[in-house]
């Protein structure tokens, strides 16, 4: 009987929530229609690349045969600050940090529609091992781009369910 209650009042708190999955049966449509009109324009350099590849990567799931309706621009600050010093001066531990300040343009009107910005840090530990220092540097960039595609691409469905 105290679990039947507990079950009865859980069913009720989560239905006033007010929380809805993006990509939920009625705002679904919308989200897939802004990400598949979406066109990325190229970003210089090896992280760049990487942002626009994964970006590229999670927009043509919902891409149409339609020209598309806007262009992403993306300008990346990648940075490598060194810090924990050891006696003899030398570095034990990096900081990777990458920013993206993004601007989506509706093609049509040539007007920016949102403009943010998406950011994400990763550690790296300083070895003995060069090698294994740009490894983990090279990781790192992965990592990071994969985590700002996944910051743009969310916040472009967030702003396709509020009607774009």
């Amino acid at each position: 009987m105290r679990r039947t209650a507990l079950l009865v009042a859980a069913a009720g708190l989560l239905s006033a929530c007010q929380l809805q999955p993006v990509y939920s049966a009625s705002s679904g449509a919308a989200a897939a229609g802004l990400l598949g009109g979406v066109e990325v324009a190229p970003i210089p350099e090896r992280t760049g690349f990487l942002v626009r590849d994964e970006l590229v990567t999670r927009l043509e799931t919902g891409r149409g045969a339609a020209a598309p309706r806007y262009r992403l621009n993306v300008v990346l600050d990648d940075r490598i600050e060194g810090f924990g010093v050891r006696g003899d001066n030398s570095i034990v531990r990096e900081r990777r940090t990458l920013r993206a300040r993004y601007t989506l343009t509706d093609l049509e009107s040539g007007r920016p529609v949102l403009e943010a910005v998406a950011g994400a840090d990763a550690g790296i530990d300083v070895v003995s091992s060069e090698y294994a220092v740009v490894a983990a540097e090279v990781t790192a960039s992965e990592r990071l781009a994969e985590a700002i595609a996944d910051q743009i691409v969310g916040r472009l469905a967030i702003f396709a369910r509020r009607g774009s």
